[in-house]
């Protein structure tokens, strides 16, 4: 198949028992993902944001304890009841209402134990008693992030959401999602679909490894680096640098790597044992996606255990 062309478009950026939410929402959200601040400077410390309160959710107004809200279980005595979190590093900042004044945009997830979570976006400023949730928007079901920033007075959210034939969980196409702030609240502009997701919008991006598996940080010291262009990818595994083909496959989002060339440099065993498991896995690769601003790389490894690689934008 022939490389996939570079475009003029640009990637901008439940009965469950209470410790496994805990342990899967921190592993999912936690993790640094996108620029914390655009043209305007991260006007709100985190931990204020941590410990605010929140409105205009569907369990009605809560308080985050270091970014978590727990509600009552659904059924007395019973495990599952509704959570609310901040993703604590996809925020920016910018004057949304033209006051000449910097507010936070931050992004909450609300899950009911079910296999749905919904996402908000909550802009956030300062008033005399300190900082304050001024307004709510639900963004959707399973939405996922690509990149945010506040513009000519508008939040702008690059998103990949459901089409009208998608399963909810794998979602497939991009748009452009935008809220003005008009007689005190926010107000959704209308929604401009980008097109649907395919490697043009990885061409030309960069990015560094983060997570080996959603539950698998990469040890420190180990880089490791993945750039898109020209239908190849290529990097830096740890220790060595190396280069494969990519390619499209029929569905959306679904994707095949080539064989991987690569340099034979010695390093330390411990750099090497994850180079080979992270050349393993990208061989394996056969869907990219994006969660909370990173890029996803999902497969089967070569004894049939599934896997999602993360990785964090790197705008240098």
């Amino acid at each position: 198949m022939a490389p996939v062309p570079a475009t003029s478009g640009k990637l901008i950026r439940k009965d469950i028992a209470r410790p496994f939410f805990s342990i899967l929402f921190a592993i999912m959200f936690s993790i640094p993902a996108v620029r914390t601040g655009h043209a305007g400077a991260d006007a709100h410390g985190l931990a204020e944001l941590k410990n605010a309160s929140y409105h205009g959710l569907q369990y009605g107004p809560v308080k985050l304890s270091n970014g978590v809200w727990e509600g009552p279980p659904f059924v007395e005595g019973g495990s599952a009841r509704p959570r609310v979190g901040l993703v604590e590093d996809f925020r920016f900042s910018g004057d949304l209402k033209r006051d000449s004044k910097q507010d936070t945009v931050v992004i909450l997830w609300e899950s009911s134990a079910g296999t749905g979570s919904h996402t908000y976006v909550a802009v956030m400023a300062d008033d005399k008693e300190g900082i304050r949730n001024i307004d709510t928007a639900l963004i959707g079901d399973r939405v996922k992030l690509l990149d945010g920033k506040i513009e000519d007075g508008k939040i702008l959210l690059k998103v990949l959401q459901a089409g009208e034939n998608d399963a909810m969980c794998c979602p497939t196409m991009l748009a452009t999602r935008s809220w003005s702030w008009r007689d005190g609240q926010l107000s959704e502009n209308e929604t401009e679909m980008t097109g649907t997701l395919s490697l043009a919008v990885l061409e030309a991006t960069k990015w560094t490894l983060t997570q080996m598996d959603r539950q698998a940080p990469v040890i420190q010291g180990a880089e490791i680096t993945l750039a898109f262009g020209n239908g190849r990818v290529s990097g830096k595994s740890a220790c060595n640098r190396y280069s494969a083909a990519i390619e499209s496959e029929e569905g959306a989002g679904e994707i095949r790597l080539g064989p991987s060339m690569s340099t034979r440099m010695a390093c330390p065993e411990s750099l090497m044992r994850v180079e080979r498991r992270y050349l393993d896995r990208l061989s394996h690769v056969t869907r990219f996606s994006f969660d909370a601003g990173r890029l996803t790389l999902s497969g089967q490894d070569q004894d049939s255990n599934p896997f999602t690689m993360l990785f964090s934008q790197d705008f240098s």
